[in-house]
């Protein structure tokens, strides 16, 4: 018996002091620098209220997850909404500097909503035959209009056109896509297809709600109250322009705001099988972070190993994404990031939108992955549900690219300090492993290919990526590398694609 309670002792002080391996805690990234860049734009606006050091009882998302994330490289990011109907630039914003009878003509859209030309199956098949390894999209924008089956209930909205000026009126909406004509839930469809297809989900949900009144002030609600600092830099000089003041919600308001709230991502997390993100976005503001960091921690347990967004939630965010810009240099943060760029000028559906093109595609994909990045796409689709004919010419040629040029993109990791690029031209990637390097050559080079910063290992065989012979070489510790191209290569219709060439090398460096 004493031996047996010796031996007890002993195993407990053992799982004391020497924890779970990690494969059996799911291997949860406690020890990864999860700290938001300090330059991040919403991290400025939540850095006073929300803490640095996020609570000991809080895990992100497991190291499984956070690789699987880091090779997706790929990926489109899709804004549609009641917004899509009109085909106005970005998104929901314009409805904050509309008039009172247009602000209200935009929230009765819903009842027209039908769009007939949608299909989660085509969708889908796009996406898995050009190298989409992931999607995005709006289940609600800012607006408050619900793409999904929501049970969540809105009691309070906005009057626009009410005798007197606008006023706060009872209601009992969902202000949801099964409240339109077309009445089927598009995010189911869109998941069921994703996970038929092999690509990854990230659903985006936007903290502030302009629709339901309950979520007055945050985040340029148009209901501001008095204490609330209107956004002047927004909206201009126009006086019809500002938002309406109105009195501080009840404490009954704000808790059925937060019940909403956490309604809404506890539906999209248990609704649609495996989610891979949540894209959150914006926030709502310092009142409330204690009820939203508990509600993070519970939606953590639904479902673990789901990338947050970290827009709103600060560092007990999994990844960050720097939108419209991409990054000058390698960041200086693990955690993990996605640029957001729209291929267009606007991230959903214009009538008349200028696209940039397929070489920018190109051009951006391997300047981010070579930092260390992945690249979503913006994109959207009109109010029937089709995109564009360019927009999917353009990935259709960024899939073609990516057949030949693939293995030097996916599931790659970035070389350290700044061996990533030499000049502008020249993009680096290398394998997991360290062995082999990837020279993503963006302007042809002519008759010889020369690389200052990788050393082949002795006896290497190097290709082009899509030319299935070896390429004669020689190294020179002054001048590096030289890789000479053979002439039937400097005929442009031989070569294997038509934009930036990939070169695997075995490296000792």
């Amino acid at each position: 018996m004493k031996l047996f309670l010796k031996f007890t002792i002993l195993l407990v002080l053992a799982l004391t002091l020497c924890p779970i391996s990690s494969s059996s805690q799911g291997s949860r990234s406690t020890q990864m620098n999860f700290t938001l860049p300090k330059n991040d734009d919403h991290y400025l606006c939540v850095k006073d209220y929300i803490e640095d050091k996020i609570d000991t009882d809080y895990h992100h998302a497991s190291t499984a997850a956070i690789e699987a994330f880091r090779d997706i490289k790929f990926g489109v990011r899709i804004h549609w909404g009641l917004y899509s109907i009109q085909g106005k630039y970005n998104a929901s914003w314009p409805f904050l500097t509309l008039s009172n009878k247009k602000k209200q003509a935009y929230q009765d859209l819903y009842k027209t909503w039908n769009p007939t030309g949608f299909n989660a199956e085509e969708w889908m098949q796009l996406f898995s035959e050009n190298g989409i390894k992931m999607f995005a999209i709006t289940t609600m924008h800012h607006e408050g209009f619900s793409m999904f089956d929501t049970k969540a209930r809105v009691k309070k909205r906005v009057n626009w056109v009410a005798s007197g000026g606008p006023k706060i009126e009872d209601c009992d909406l969902a202000f949801s896509i099964m409240e339109t004509p077309f009445h089927r839930d598009v995010i189911k469809e869109l998941c069921d297809a994703a996970h038929k297809y092999g690509v990854k989900i990230d659903l985006y949900f936007s903290h502030p709600n302009w629709f339901n009144a309950d979520f007055r002030p945050y985040n340029f609600h148009p209901l501001q109250i008095p204490d609330q600092k209107v956004h002047p830099e927004f909206y201009g000089d126009a006086p019809s322009k500002i938002p309406i003041l109105v009195s501080d919600p009840t404490p009954e308001e704000e808790a059925r705001m937060m019940a909403f709230h956490r309604q809404q991502l506890t539906e999209l997390l248990t609704n649609y099988g495996k989610i891979d993100m949540i894209c959150l976005d914006q926030w709502l503001g310092k009142k409330v972070w204690p009820q939203m960091r508990q509600e993070i921690k519970d939606l953590r347990r639904i479902q673990p190993d789901v990338m947050f967004r970290a827009r709103g939630i600060g560092n007990y965010g999994d990844y960050y994404t720097p939108e419209g810009f991409i990054p000058g240099n390698q960041e200086n943060t693990d955690m993990p990031w996605f640029v957001i760029y729209p291929y267009g000028e606007s991230f959903s559906y214009m009538k008349t939108d200028r696209y940039k093109g397929v070489s920018w595609i190109i051009s951006s994909l391997t300047d981010i992955v070579a930092k260390g990045g992945n690249f979503m796409v913006g994109i959207g689709p009109d109010g029937m549900g089709r995109f564009d004919p360019k927009v999917i010419q353009a990935l259709k040629e960024a899939g073609q690219w990516l057949k030949v040029n693939g293995e030097a993109i996916y599931s790659t990791r970035p070389r350290e300090a700044d061996r990533w690029k030499e000049g502008e031209t020249i993009r680096y990637t290398r394998t997991k492993d360290r062995k082999t390097v990837y020279a993503i050559i963006r302007a042809w080079p002519g008759n010889h290919l020369r690389l200052k910063s990788v050393e082949p290992v002795p006896g290497t065989k190097i290709y082009m990526l899509g030319y299935q012979k070896p390429l004669n070489w020689v190294y020179n510790k002054t001048t590096g590398l030289d890789i000479s191209l053979p002439a039937e290569l400097q005929v442009i219709a031989k070569r294997p694609c038509k934009l930036a060439w990939s070169f695997r090398i075995s490296s000792s460096n």
